[in-house]
């Protein structure tokens, strides 16, 4: 050691990396749920966020006809992420991507294939036959799953470049409802892994960071809230708040007293 002091990176420099792709803002936001496109395109600037979801199926990409999303959310400034919101089957998730990738020549995507209502939770089993499939096609494929490390890392082997297990299940606002599970595969990953889903508000997004998430996805939190672009900028330095406190290393838990001050008796009461 020679005294120097360590640099402590800032969000500005603090970088990440998916399948070669290189990005700051750790914060991704959807693009869906807006009252507007006009609200959508507002919401997302604030946001800060270099990637943004599409939801292939639900969001207009191609009529020019109708208001586009990319009139209003610029595909030159942002990097957009075809998914498969909405697909309860492998097959119906392989089909939308291939669709999307003849549409808009887009390789890295987000997987999800969802369960039955009322919870829409992860169908790992379907999720796993839908990545081996678009790896065959050769996707580049971040995938939305449970919050089970075992399934996290079988993804991982198969060659997911991402893992996004849920916080809570999608649209809930409930936040992180299982922080020991996302810890754990976290350190378990090679790859980066993203809280997906079930954000609700800043101080969640803050713990995902602390936890030592690489980056948060979120939607409906942002689009749902009341201010959308306040709470859009709320979500932004959340992200950023919970990657310093993380790379910080927050002091230790304990369960008695320990003053901040220390007591010493010699100096109490001295002038």
């Amino acid at each position: 050691m020679d005294g120097t002091p360590t640099a402590v990176p800032t969000t500005q420099d603090d970088s990440w990396e998916v399948a070669g792709r290189r990005f700051r803002s750790r914060l991704i936001v959807g693009t869906g749920r807006y009252k507007d496109l006009e609200e959508t395109g507002r919401a997302i600037d604030a946001s800060g966020a270099e990637i943004v979801t599409v939801a292939v199926r639900r969001v207009n990409l191609g009529d020019p006809k109708a208001p586009m999303l990319q009139d209003f959310v610029d595909p030159k400034r942002y990097t957009y992420l075809p998914n498969t919101a909405g697909c309860f089957t492998a097959q119906d998730a392989v089909r939308t991507l291939r669709l999307a990738r003849e549409a808009g020549g887009w390789n890295l995507v987000k997987l999800e294939v969802l369960g039955p209502p009322p919870f829409l939770y992860p169908d790992m089993r379907a999720t796993f036959e839908a990545l081996e499939a678009l790896l065959k096609d050769g996707f580049e494929v971040m995938v939305y799953c449970s919050d089970d490390p075992i399934a996290a890392k079988r993804l991982e082997e198969m060659g997911a470049v991402a893992v996004m297990p849920l916080g809570a299940p999608i649209g809930s606002g409930l936040g992180i409802q299982n922080p020991v599970m996302i810890r754990a595969i976290i350190e378990n990953a090679t790859v980066p892994v993203l809280v997906d889903a079930g954000v609700g508000t800043a101080s969640d997004a803050a713990l995902a960071m602390e936890l030592g998430c690489d980056a948060v996805l979120m939607n409906s939190a942002i689009a749902h809230a009341q201010r959308p672009e306040i709470m859009a900028r709320a979500m932004k330095a959340a992200v950023e708040a919970g990657r310093l406190a993380f790379l910080a290393g927050r002091m230790p838990r304990q369960y008695a007293a320990d003053p901040s001050s220390p007591l010493n008796k010699g100096i109490i009461g001295k002038n």
